[in-house]
């Protein structure tokens, strides 16, 4: 699967103004998030952010200052674009890379990761490690921006990346496709070394704060934990998947 060339700067991630943003939706242009001027109630700014949520395009309104902060131009006007580095895939797209390797599916799912460095660094251990799809959430989440695929060290030109509004949904769905749907939780009923993890799988990592959320939570089939023996009570979101994504990678052989 051809997924895109990565863009090589990162300040390319960003459109400023209101005619700019307006026709980079109008082309279709590949667009993380919007932010637009928190009450501002102008016409052709209404217009963005319909166009925006028609689009399925995730629109924060935020004060002028943290407008100002990611300006490079000095001329917002009160909205600016968080463009992707590629184009989004879809569930299918990722199911059907696993058939088309005729193995059975790998998925990786994060549930709210933030940081662009921790997800960047699931990412590239997910694509090292053979996966066959990456999923992340659209609220309150990094997406594929180039500060992400610069962490990924590429491996975001490499992976198909599904973005969601509903994980919850998404888990239901894979289920239904026969996959086991694994939680890594530090509070874990089964630790992982003894925790069977072969088959169709999808591993769900949770967010640096909170972990995954109590209704992704009930989605999983199995929650698991990795042993501590020090002090620090759990390892952070990246580091924790990479030894998950391993473990799964050897079980499977």
């Amino acid at each position: 699967m051809n997924v895109g060339p990565l863009k090589p700067n990162e300040d390319e991630d960003i459109i400023e103004g209101r005619n700019a943003v307006l026709e980079a939706l109008r082309a279709g242009r590949a667009i993380d998030k919007i932010f637009i001027a928190k009450g501002d109630v102008d016409k052709t700014l209404w217009n963005i952010a319909l166009k925006a949520r028609e689009a399925g395009i995730f629109v924060i309104e935020t004060d002028r200052r943290k407008l100002d902060s990611m300006c490079r131009t000095r001329a917002h006007q009160g909205v600016i674009a968080k463009t992707a580095v590629r184009e989004y895939c879809t569930l299918s797209d990722i199911l059907a890379v696993a058939e088309s390797r005729k193995e059975p599916p790998f998925i990786v799912a994060c549930d709210e990761i933030s940081d662009p460095q921790n997800l960047g660094a699931i990412i590239r251990t997910a694509e090292c490690a053979g996966a066959h799809g990456v999923i992340i959430t659209k609220h309150r989440s990094a997406g594929i921006t180039a500060a992400v695929g610069k962490a990924s060290a590429g491996a975001v030109e490499h992976i198909a990346t599904a973005r969601v509004a509903n994980l919850t949904a998404v888990l239901k769905e894979l289920k239904n496709e026969g996959l086991w749907v694994f939680g890594a939780s530090a509070a874990g009923k089964s630790e992982l070394w003894n925790t069977n993890m072969k088959g169709p799988i999808c591993l769900v990592i949770g967010s640096e704060d909170g972990g995954i959320g109590r209704l992704v939570a009930e989605y999983c089939d199995f929650s698991v934990r990795l042993p501590v023996k020090g002090k620090i009570a759990s390892l952070n979101a990246s580091a924790a998947a990479a030894i998950i994504i391993y473990e799964i990678l050897r079980q499977r052989g």
